[in-house]
């Protein structure tokens, strides 16, 4: 317990920050020191900050700790700071720690695309991380992004179907996404979800149509070489349902490599696939980073997205496309692997890594 880092929390209070928290309660591998908020909140314990939302407890060891803002010089003992931050705010807050000297994981959208920050799917493309290694102002602190909710799940097959079967040339992705994705606050009106499906989200399809492709691309050093639009055409349609946890997506697959691989050699690689997270050991990595169900009517998001504690993916309904070469229906735990949980198995990387 001795090798435990130090690990805070920006935007402790919101839904995100409550995930973070959660997963962090006795974890081996690091220990709560900071938590930050809104001014509103600093000061306050937080058990009496927060309105809390999990079905969980809130953890004992946390209730006490007092909130502070979220502000460099408060966090100065911390190993790793996951931020839980909205966008307007982690703009400005995240470079600021950064510059200070403290990595940052966060769950914002906002330096996704920037030169130099890994966007990172733990069971997907670790080997991003190491471009910590190369990196040569050693004052300024590690700075690495969790993807889009719905990223996470559509990448980890394709990182698999990729290093078998060469480059993924086009995509089709219509995604059926859970209603925590949207968060508590604002959140979806319960009028316009119950009985109902909306067919839009605001931002979301752009953010699929990128970021696979600098994911799925490769690092030279410090530098990531995302994968030409040309070279991977993406094509996302994101809608919101009412499901609580667990975001779906029905994919289309073209290889650029012809004749296209079967249905069976698809499963295989899927089955077969293993990450950097399992082979250094990570406490959070799933057995399986995929699994594959063969039943007709699976995945669902309720009997399946808590697979490997919400890291694994289910991939099901694998069949050829006629359009396409391969078609396949995912599922994924958007408030696991598509946010909290992946900046702690991120961390946990790090640390294996000897990153911090």
């Amino acid at each position: 317990m001795s090798d435990r880092k130090k690990a805070g929390v920006l935007g402790a209070t919101g839904s995100v920050g409550q995930r973070f928290i959660l997963l962090l309660a006795n974890h081996p591998d690091f220990e709560l020191a900071a938590l930050g908020a809104s001014p509103r909140s600093a000061g306050k314990k937080y058990g009496d900050a927060v309105d809390w939302k999990q079905t969980a407890d809130i953890p004992k060891s946390v209730a006490d700790i007092v909130v502070t803002e979220c502000k460099p010089e408060y966090f100065k003992e911390c190993d790793i700071v996951f931020s839980g931050l909205e966008a307007e705010q982690a703009d400005t807050v995240e470079i600021d720690f950064v510059n200070s000297g403290l990595n940052i994981i966060s769950n914002a959208k906002s330096y996704r695309r920037a030169e130099g920050v890994p966007l990172v799917v733990p069971t997907a493309n670790p080997e991003h991380l190491d471009v910590f290694k190369a990196k040569q102002d050693k004052s300024k602190g590690h700075h690495v992004c969790i993807s889009n909710c719905s990223t996470a799940g559509l990448v980890v097959p394709m990182r698999a179907l990729q290093d078998k079967f060469g480059p993924i040339e086009a995509a089709v992705v219509t995604t059926l996404q859970a209603l925590s994705g949207a968060g508590f606050s604002p959140g979806v009106p319960s009028m316009d979800i119950i009985d109902n499906i909306v067919p839009y989200i605001s931002g979301e399809e752009d953010k699929i149509e990128y970021e696979p492709r600098k994911i799925l691309g490769t690092v030279d050093g410090v530098k990531f070489n995302i994968i030409p639009e040309r070279e991977m055409r993406i094509s996302a349609t994101c809608t919101r349902v009412p499901v609580t946890d667990g975001h779906t997506a029905s994919v289309s697959l073209k290889f650029a490599k012809q004749p296209a691989p079967s249905v069976e050699e698809i499963k295989q690689a899927l089955r077969e696939y293993k990450t950097e997270a399992q082979t250094l050991g990570c406490h959070s990595a799933p057995e399986h980073a995929i699994d594959v169900l063969e039943q007709p009517n699976r995945p669902q998001p309720r009997l399946d997205r808590d697979r490997g504690n919400g890291q694994t993916i289910s991939v099901g309904r694998i069949r050829e496309d006629p359009v396409f070469d391969i078609k396949f229906v995912g599922l994924s735990h958007n408030t696991v692997i598509g946010a909290a949980g992946s900046g702690i198995l991120i961390a946990e990387l790090l640390k294996a890594k000897n990153l911090i």
